[in-house]
């Protein structure tokens, strides 16, 4: 079960309506909002690797006001 925390960086002022987005996304277990270059951290668990990208690239980038995603895999 792949493990991944998604850096988020979104246009200024859209991080509420982000967060609650995210929020509704079944795969994120946790949602941070935090300070510096990137403005949201998800954690997100996935069933394998293609659900993983999927959720990243249909479910996270295509959000309004997200400007871009650093996607980091952890191994267990």
């Amino acid at each position: 079960m792949p493990l991944a925390f998604v850096l988020i960086s979104v246009e200024t002022g859209g991080e509420d309506e982000v967060i609650e987005a995210l929020r509704r996304i079944k795969q994120v277990s946790k949602v941070y909002r935090v300070y510096g270059i990137y403005d949201i951290i998800v954690r997100l668990e996935t069933r394998n690797m293609d659900e993983l990208n999927k959720i990243v690239w249909w479910n996270i980038r295509r959000l309004d006001k997200v400007r871009s995603t650093v996607t980091m895999i952890v191994q267990r």
